[in-house]
């Protein structure tokens, strides 16, 4: 080991303050050994605007837009002078990734930050306060720094419907409630008149999990419940993450809720999903390791978690952004939950959700959907209150406004560089018209934007198929487009009603899948006009080992029938009371 430069520089947007509410417990050990992910900058910049449409080969785009073996080299320099270890089997050009191991005590030398141990809600991690610096002499191919900073980053977004007591039964038949519903995703399905033809074969749907796990005999169930052959589902390691099932009130729920919307909607799609650790670097490296999957190739990504976008730093915000950029220009479309506390995003003031705010994927929001047969008898903003949860919808304070929604009166933002809208678009969320799952053995009715995001996932799979391609980054065409959604125009998510055309709590509203199904087809859609004036410009990183762990899954009952054919949509004019504190 060489004696290194002390001289280190800033990183631009590393800075936080220390975990909010947790509790410090003290300096991390010195020789604690520590996981980190370097950032490296890209060969050439990526400009989606100049790719015209064009989407890239996952190989085309890495030997492009990837990192420059020389950088990496540099950076194996900087891990040697510091007495890191490089994980060889972790770093990836196309991610842009190294990955090393170090002391804390030598991160802290290398990167300027004094790490401190944190205990939050049972939850033990190392963090730190203030910024990451680099030695001068590197930082020009560096953009961030993930690893040492390893709190909790997301949450999942979904609800489980309230089990009744007999007493809340019975006030519930006295009192003006609707009657509770449930349904089977494929009913749902049917109610928004996806296409029916196709079943996602030949398609990969990518699902990004922060947690829980899924049992493969609750897949088999699930599924020859429904009458359905199990699909494909395989499991991807990412950092030492893995599929580990635990309880049904852990996030095993939002894993089988993800994985038994998107399966009973594309039954012959196959499932990858990505675990990784609930933390930024871990976030990030998910999402990468998904983006640029060779062996799976996904061509949907659905993620059903986040947190308020006030809650991440600069350089989290703009590596994730421009990991779902690399996304656009190869035709991968995302589908993000909005979140599940109305416009606060269980945050003070308004704040909409991240990565949901990224210009470069297709938020989705929250409805509450009441049938009759196979007709949509009323739909409406989710909003069961402060308790029950309500659609993520608002500004974002820091993705400007992208060309695309220009004509959609989003509400001015609070900052000057803000002013993208969220939700794009929406779906049934809430647990009173929920849907059936099962998750360690257990039948729940489930509800949350996200159901909403593998919903808007396995109906891009359907089209995907349908069309022969990916139709790749959606947004623009899907503005353009306003016919091909049921308009939800009652209700609130808090600060932010319904209305007319697009609105902060729907977006543009509910699909009509075969209407979306033939604006995509007919305007080729692709990727590589994301068309946003949004910031962004990490990304990022991850390794993924790739586990295969089968088929799947759960049983349940409904409520509604499950037949297609265009459905009459009634405005109700039912809108839920103004609620306070979201």
């Amino acid at each position: 080991m060489t004696t290194p430069s002390h001289n280190l520089v800033p990183l631009p947007g590393t800075e936080r303050k220390a975990p909010p509410n947790a509790t410090d417990t003290g300096r991390t050990t010195p020789q604690q050994v520590i996981s980190v992910s370097v950032i490296v900058r890209r060969k050439n910049p990526l400009d989606l605007t100049a790719l015209g449409g064009r989407t890239l080969s996952r190989e085309e785009f890495s030997e492009r837009y990837g990192a420059d073996s020389a950088d990496c080299d540099q950076l194996r320099t900087f891990a040697s002078d510091y007495g890191f270890s490089v994980d060889e089997g972790a770093c990836s050009l196309a991610r842009r990734t190294m990955a090393m191991l170090g002391t804390a005590q030598a991160l802290e030398v290398a990167f300027g930050v004094e790490l401190h141990n944190y205990e939050l809600e049972g939850q033990k991690f190392h963090s730190f306060a203030g910024g990451i610096s680099i030695p001068a002499e590197h930082a020009e191919v560096v953009v961030t720094v993930t690893g040492l900073d390893a709190r909790p980053i997301a949450k999942p977004h979904y609800r489980v419907k309230e089990k009744k007591t007999p007493h809340r039964l019975k006030e519930k038949i006295r009192s003006s409630e609707q009657a509770d519903i449930s349904y089977n995703p494929p009913q749902v399905a049917a109610l928004y008149d996806f296409p029916t033809s196709v079943d996602g074969s030949g398609q990969t749907i990518g699902i990004i999990e922060l947690g829980g796990g899924y049992n493969p005999s609750d897949l088999q169930t699930y599924f020859s419940g429904l009458g359905l052959t199990p699909p494909n589902v395989v499991s991807v390691s990412v950092d030492g993450a893995a599929n580990a099932p635990s309880t049904p009130d852990s996030a095993d729920g939002e894993v089988a809720l993800d994985i038994e919307m998107a399966g009973s909607i594309a039954p012959g799609a196959k499932i990858a999903v990505y675990f990784a650790p609930n933390t930024s670097q871990g976030f990030l490296d998910a999402i990468t390791t998904a983006v640029h999957d060779t062996t799976n190739a996904p061509t949907v990504i659905s993620i059903s978690w986040g947190g308020p976008e006030s809650g991440w730093t600069s350089s989290q915000l703009t590596s994730i952004d421009d990991a779902c950029q690399s996304a656009v220009a190869m035709g991968i479309t995302m589908t993000v939950a909005s979140g599940d506390n109305g416009s606060s995003d269980g945050a003070s003031g308004n704040n909409v959700d991240f990565p949901a705010s990224s210009p470069h994927v297709l938020g989705c929001g929250g409805t509450t959907l009441e049938a009759s047969g196979t007709t949509i008898t009323s739909e409406v903003v989710w909003n069961d209150g402060a308790e029950g949860g309500a659609s993520g919808g608002g500004v974002s304070n820091v993705f400007a406004l992208p060309t695309w929604q220009q004509n959609a009166n989003v509400p001015a933002p609070t900052t000057s560089t803000g002013g993208r809208g969220v939700p794009d678009v929406a779906g049934d969320a809430s647990p009173t018209t929920g849907y059936n799952i099962l998750v360690d053995g257990t039948s729940e009715v489930v509800g949350g934007t996200s159901a909403v995001a593998p919903l808007w996932a396995a109906l891009i799979t359907l089209i995907n198929q349908q069309a022969g391609k990916p139709v790749g980054f959606v947004n623009p065409t899907l503005y353009a487009s306003p016919s091909a959604f049921h308009d939800i125009t009652s209700g609130n998510n808090g600060s932010f009603s319904a209305g007319p055309g697009w609105d902060a709590c729907t977006g543009l509203g509910s699909p009509i899948g075969v209407d979306i199904a033939a604006a995509l087809e007919a305007s080729g859609s692709g990727g590589g006009t994301s068309s946003s004036s949004g910031s962004g410009t990490s990304s990022g990183s991850g390794s993924g080992t790739s586990s295969s762990s089968g088929s799947g899954t759960s049983s349940s009952s409904g409520s509604s029938s499950s037949s297609g054919g265009r459905k009459h949509h009634p405005k109700k004019p039912k809108s839920p009371p103004e609620q306070e504190g979201y």
